[in-house]
């Protein structure tokens, strides 16, 4: 379904909820990834999946779940995947051409960078897929990407592939003109939006995009 917005709650940091209380607003489907529903509560949302092992939640948050009308999906502690794994392939089964993914910085390194990675799943292939928690977003960049913002805030691309060839870029302070960025190099950390609208290309590789607001989404 077209213009289907999924937000999924992960069990990492919340900083600010005020922001992500916003993007619910234009959300179709509320996903919580097992502890992600503390956050979904705290927030006083109502959610429509709770999903994961469901070792991070208690049974009264379960049963509170089933009462706000939530579906509940439980998997088996030795899994494969991750609760927030299963929660996007979920969202992206469900038919959801957006998918914000928010509580998924922070905290243990292991679990950020997995969910990080997580953002170039097959099952979100031609999806607007990214992680944003209110201050900060992170998308992967395959091709082009606009980036909305204000002067000021930061912009870092990130190589996560050996290379990125010919990444051409607008609206920041240091342009890039069909140039290349290197996984071990540091050449695309902290650079500056000085527009309302910046877009990035890249003919091959993937791009890994922090962007980081001077202030909280409006």
């Amino acid at each position: 379904m077209a213009g289907k917005h999924a937000l999924v709650f992960a069990n990492g940091e919340l900083l600010d909820p005020e922001a992500v209380r916003k993007m619910a607003v234009s959300a179709s489907l509320l996903i919580a990834a097992d502890g992600g529903l503390a956050h979904i509560q705290a927030l006083g949302l109502k959610p429509d999946l709770l999903i994961g092992d469901l070792d991070s939640v208690t049974p009264e948050q379960i049963n509170w779940a089933k009462e706000q009308g939530a579906r509940v999906r439980r998997y088996p502690v030795d899994k494969d995947e991750t609760d927030l794994e299963l929660a996007l392939q979920e969202a992206a089964e469900a038919g959801c051409d957006r998918i914000t993914i928010t509580a998924a910085l922070g905290g243990r390194l292991d679990q950020t960078l997995s969910n990080i990675y997580l953002l170039n799943l097959p099952a979100l292939t031609d999806l607007d897929a990214r992680i944003d928690d209110g201050s900060q977003e992170v998308i992967l960049i395959h091709h082009a990407l606009d980036i909305d913002g204000r002067p000021g805030d930061t912009v870092s691309l990130l190589p996560l592939s050996p290379i990125v060839r010919c990444i051409s870029t607008t609206g920041l302070k240091y342009p890039l003109t069909d140039e290349s960025l290197i996984f071990y190099r540091s050449r695309g950390i902290s650079n500056e939006m000085v527009s309302e609208r910046a877009r990035v290309e890249i003919q091959s590789g993937i791009l890994l995009c922090v962007h980081k607001r001077v202030e909280v989404l409006p």
